[in-house]
């Protein structure tokens, strides 16, 4: 499995947001829709707001495949769904990285529903 080279995670974790571009079924690129994400260690993840009914993570799923931007890294990556056991850790990582937004703002990443849409992004080559 492809890593993430310590370079894109120090500028991926420093980035305010990411731009995510997912690939629809036949392979076209969806239109990028900017949104939050977290390093732990090693791994990134993201989640959408609006949980699994969210109009990009749907997208995400059709082939788990797509783009990111962020910080100055662009790269490839495959969408997987993040074992629910990182949930606590995730959540910890959003309420450091992004705890200057208080309040609805960060809680929308905190919910049981965004937390259910929680997306780990590996980068392909």
């Amino acid at each position: 499995m492809n890593t993430w080279t310590s370079d894109e995670l120090s500028k991926i974790g420093r980035a305010e947001e990411v731009q995510v571009t997912s690939l629809r079924r036949d392979g076209t690129p969806r239109k990028p829709v900017t949104v939050w994400a977290v390093r732990d260690g090693d791994n990134v993840y993201l989640r959408s707001v609006k949980g699994p009914t969210g109009a990009w993570f749907r997208g995400a799923q059709d082939r788990h495949e797509g783009r990111i931007r962020a910080g100055g890294v662009e790269k490839d990556v495959t969408f997987v769904d993040a074992d629910h056991q990182v949930n606590d850790k995730v959540d910890a990582a959003y309420r450091a990285k992004y705890r200057r937004y208080a309040g609805g703002i960060l809680n929308s990443v905190l919910t049981p529903e965004s937390r259910s849409a929680t997306l780990k992004l590996v980068p392909r080559s």
